[in-house]
């Protein structure tokens, strides 16, 4: 008859044997000031570029936004108010991502693929990192089938292909938004997956905007991004390249996708504020000296793949606001920089710096869709 001494050292042999402890590292500073939505965090020495980090207090996220010497500025994705000095920070060793799939068509998010409407969770396991390098000039095709917006005098005059970029410029109370909302609406039955980006507009806006579109029945091919005007300018900042990678998942499928952006001056104004609160240089207009390339690097992503890489698209419709027509505004300027040709109106289509050469004919009839 065995031991007492012996069957506790079987128990303690056995637990030893199925002890296999998962360790986790995480880098751990600490929050030495916030402000206006930035948190300047000490401490984290192995934190990457735009990866996301926690304050457990709260569990709110955050973003490792500039990296100097001794700290790093944090905006952070959510109730800034809540953070206080002397909390913990640590990495999550995730860079920044958004949910993507089929899942979130006809439904409502944020900057962070969170749902905003009331229809529960979004159940989809993919997700995709928002700052994605551009496809090569290798993977592209020539544009050839256009995107009809079914305002006549536009697809007539100034066809838009399945990845181009076309520019909507002018001034408030113009038109631009419904030259955008005719042109989702009028996609139905298309196969073309249209994503709403809006930017720093109100909640009472949105929520006509989709009611819009559901009325229309176009919700059925749409996603609708929205960081609006009471949001920290940090999900302001977030919401073109989250709408951006959530295309970018169709189009690399194999299906066609259109991402509007409305607008990005008021992106660009969020970038300058989290710009200036983390203390980078100002230059004109106060906008930080990589302006451009806020722009660029977001704009390059649209494309039409070839055969090889599946055949998808990206086609993109930002939407800029000018004072008084004034085209000579920095902002403006820029974007006419990376277009070719402005057109004297109010409201303009700038045809851009397609990938190849754009061989797109007007379509012989399309259907005049009702002025939203």
């Amino acid at each position: 008859m065995a031991s007492w001494a012996d069957e506790i050292s079987a128990i303690i042999e056995k637990n030893i044997a199925g002890f296999g402890a998962e360790t986790e590292t995480a880098s751990v500073g600490t929050v030495i000031a916030v402000q206006d939505g930035i948190a300047r965090v000490y401490g984290l020495q192995d934190v990457r570029y735009l990866e996301l980090v926690e304050f457990p207090r709260t569990g709110i996220m955050g973003l490792a936004f500039n990296l100097e010497e001794e700290t790093v500025s944090c905006p952070i994705l959510g109730d800034y108010t809540l953070i206080k000095e002397d909390d913990e920070v640590r990495t999550t060793g995730r860079v920044i991502s958004v949910p993507v799939g089929d899942e979130l068509i006809g439904r409502v998010v944020n900057s962070l693929g969170e749902p905003l409407d009331d229809r529960g969770p979004i159940n989809t396991n993919k997700t995709r990192d928002i700052e994605r390098v551009a496809p090569g000039v290798i993977t592209r095709k020539s544009v050839d089938t256009p995107v009809q917006t079914g305002i006549k005098a536009i697809d007539s005059m100034i066809p838009i292909g399945r990845g181009q970029r076309e520019l909507i410029i002018g001034d408030r109370q113009t038109g631009k938004s419904a030259i955008a909302l005719d042109t989702i609406i009028n996609q139905k039955g298309q196969n073309l997956i249209c994503i709403y980006v809006a930017i720093g507009q109100k909640n009472s806006t949105v929520a006509r905007t989709r009611e819009i579109l559901e009325r229309h029945g176009a919700m059925e091919h749409t996603i609708i991004v929205a960081a609006g005007a009471s949001d920290p300018a940090p999900l302001k900042y977030l919401a073109p390249y989250a709408g951006c990678a959530m295309g970018e998942e169709f189009m690399e499928n194999g299906q066609d996708a259109m991402v509007i952006y409305d607008d990005l001056t008021k992106h660009a104004e969020a970038y300058r504020n989290i710009s200036l609160i983390i203390r980078r240089p100002p230059g004109r207009e106060a906008y930080p000296g990589d302006v451009f390339y806020l722009h660029s690097r977001l704009l390059e992503r649209a494309a039409r793949l070839n055969e090889d890489y599946g055949g998808g698209s990206l086609t993109a419709l930002p939407i800029i606001e000018t004072k008084a027509n004034d085209i000579s505004a920095y902002i403006p300027t820029k974007w006419r920089a990376l277009c070719v040709l402005t057109l004297p109106s109010s409201v303009s289509w700038l045809p851009s710096r397609s990938s190849p050469p754009t061989l797109i004919k007007p379509p012989r009839h399309v259907s005049t869709v009702d002025n939203v």
